[in-house]
């Protein structure tokens, strides 16, 4: 039996976002080669009612900010109905086969405050086990 950490692979890859009403800020970019899904995960950590917090993925054949191209239908969104009810809670969003070799996700705010808490990237290799990559500081595994 394999676990989780024998099918994926954790990256740190933006730190955290302080509150505003016009975030618009970037990942870090992560080269898909090699890996058949990568999913990014970003909490929020307060929100201000009517704002609008989103995860968009772009992607490029290029390891570059610079011609990077939105990947249609990777994006997940909320609009806050009151302070503070998105918070503790998270934004997801998944690319299965990406298309281009290079993977960035973008998170913004609109309209009101929002605070994003630190995104990592959870990535599906071709080839297993997993290996953890340098953001990884231990790791553990316990089965019963």
């Amino acid at each position: 039996m394999h676990g989780l950490l024998n099918n994926a692979e954790v990256r740190w890859v933006k730190a955290a976002v302080a509150a505003a009403n016009n975030t618009d800020t970037n990942s870090a970019i992560i080269d898909t080669q090699g890996y058949e899904s990568v999913m990014f995960v970003v909490p929020v950590t307060a929100s201000v009612a009517t704002g609008v917090a989103k995860i968009q993925l772009e992607e490029n054949d290029a390891n570059a900010d610079a011609g990077m191209t939105v990947v249609d239908g990777a994006v997940a969104s909320a609009v806050s109905g009151a302070t503070n009810d998105l918070a503790s809670k998270v934004l997801v969003v998944e690319y299965f086969k990406p298309r281009k070799r290079y993977v960035q996700a973008v998170i913004t705010s609109t309209v009101a405050n929002i605070a994003f808490g630190e995104m990592v990237a959870i990535l599906v290799p071709l080839q297993r086990p997993a290996q953890q990559g340098s953001t990884v500081l231990a790791k553990g595994f316990g089965q019963s």
